[in-house]
């Protein structure tokens, strides 16, 4: 009789099994945890918080911050304790090797202490530059989307795609002010852009936390994202949830973004290279 084939599996390919199922739970933990923070900060939401200086706005800031980072950092810290964790949200530009985790506590937060419902919190593991897994959760309609690197991006379980729209004068667009204190020039090219798009768009719609916009075009509500300069726990989270839900991101040029771009752009592929020839003019 002839010899049974022997089954060889490599050890490369063992260990790539063994991380996606490591990171699928680690997701499913991630998850867990924005859902927690965000239950905390709505109990602190509602009437409109009162300020009267830069340093009471800040305290208020902070007091938000705080709460969420509080339940945030011992349970991220707890399912990878040797990542690094990233406490600047405003910071941007790349990592040191290795894992990070890039946390918004309330993505959004002014918008929290004014009473607004758009605001977010938001957990990103970054490997190498890369981040492999992220979720984003709004407390006020309990919805939490996820995304794991090619494991597709995720509405409380539900899959995501981006838009199909290929023209687009018939799209929907959306950016972000430029952060407070930017540069004068960034502010300048942040206003030009959306007179652009307001010639060759359908609708422009300019608000923020840029994430909250990132999760509509990865859902395919509208089919553009844009903005300049901006920091990591604005964009990571955003960027690979619409990844993952079949759209492309680039910078304002049309190069690939990282973490060091001037510039981003998040767009359903079919308007995408419009949107680069935009915000080139």
């Amino acid at each position: 009789m002839p010899a049974t084939p022997k089954t060889t599996v490599s050890a490369a390919s063992t260990t790539a099994r063994h991380a996606a199922a490591s990171d699928a739970d680690l997701l499913d933990q991630t998850a867990a945890a924005v859902r927690a923070a965000g239950s905390a900060l709505r109990e602190r939401f509602g009437a409109v918080v009162r300020y009267q200086t830069r340093e009471e706005l800040m305290r208020a800031l902070a007091a938000n911050d705080d709460t969420a980072l509080d339940i945030l950092r011992p349970r991220l810290t707890h399912l990878r304790p040797d990542a690094g964790w990233v406490e600047d949200e405003l910071g941007g530009g790349a990592l040191p090797p290795g894992e990070w985790w890039v946390v918004d506590p309330a993505e959004g937060n002014v918008n929290h202490l004014h009473g607004l419902p758009e605001w977010a919190v938001t957990a990103t593991l970054v490997r190498d530059n890369q981040p492999v897994l992220a979720a984003v959760h709004l407390p006020l309609t309990g919805e939490t989307y996820t995304a794991r690197t090619g494991a597709g991006a995720h509405l409380d379980g539900r899959p995501l795609r981006v838009s199909q729209t290929a023209d687009l004068g018939l799209g929907i667009v959306a950016t972000s002010q430029a952060r407070p204190d930017e540069d004068d020039d960034v502010v300048r090219r942040v206003g030009s852009s959306i007179t652009a798009m307001l010639f060759d768009a359908l609708v422009v719609r300019t608000a923020v936390p840029a994430t909250l916009h990132l999760l509509n075009v990865a859902a395919g509500r509208i089919d553009a994202f844009w903005q300049f300069a901006g920091a990591r726990a604005d964009l990571l989270p955003g960027a690979l949830l619409v990844t993952e839900a079949g759209g492309r991101i680039s910078d304002a040029e049309g190069h690939p973004w990282t973490p060091r771009s001037e510039s981003f752009l998040a767009a359903a592929p079919g308007i995408h290279d419009q949107a680069v020839a935009t915000l080139s003019r």
